[in-house]
């Protein structure tokens, strides 16, 4: 009977060190996972910073191919023998171009600022439970005007206008 209930109290034993192990290791995984959970949200933000710059980019080149061809338009419609009424509706059609590349790229950099905004607060409450509450804050809308896509927007939609305004006044006009 003794050696029962030594085998029974070393089974206990035995069990509880398992369960200590079992907790270190679950322990263990868990910061693990919170570590790379970290990692993950830091490149996805990191991507969406680098998707601005890439959106920029292709408006860039877009905006310079289409004014570049209404430029050449303009420039050659008598020699090509094209009638006023196609080239005032082919500028026309490549501003509408533009506009569009504009929509598109501005909704591109609102959508990634709200994923962004989401990345943010998932990181916040990650290291909130990690290190301590209130470690950081949540991002809010009210900061806008410290975001560089702020900027961005601001100059696309600004160069966009500018060049309708002149477009409608300046070019059409000319063309008789």
């Amino acid at each position: 009977m003794k050696e029962r209930h030594g085998l029974i109290k070393g089974s206990a034993q035995n069990h509880s060190q398992i369960a200590e192990k079992d907790s270190a290791l679950n322990s263990k995984q868990g910061t693990d996972f919170e570590l790379e959970r970290y990692k993950y949200i830091l490149q996805q933000i990191h991507t969406l910073n680098d998707n601005v710059h890439k959106y920029l980019a292709l408006f860039q080149t877009l905006a310079t191919a289409i004014i570049g061809g209404g430029v050449g338009l303009f420039v050659s419609w008598k020699n090509l023998h094209i009638t006023a009424e196609i080239v005032k509706a082919s500028i026309q059609g490549l501003l509408g171009l533009l506009i569009m590349l504009t929509l598109f790229v501005i909704i591109s950099i609102i959508g990634g600022v709200f994923s962004w905004l989401d990345y943010r607060k998932e990181e916040v409450e990650l290291l909130n439970d990690i290190v301590k509450p209130g470690f950081r804050k949540m991002p809010t809308l009210r900061n806008f005007w410290r975001w560089y896509e702020t900027y961005v927007i601001l100059f696309i939609i600004a160069s966009v206008f500018t060049i309708a305004i002149y477009i409608e006044s300046q070019i059409i006009p000319l063309i008789r």
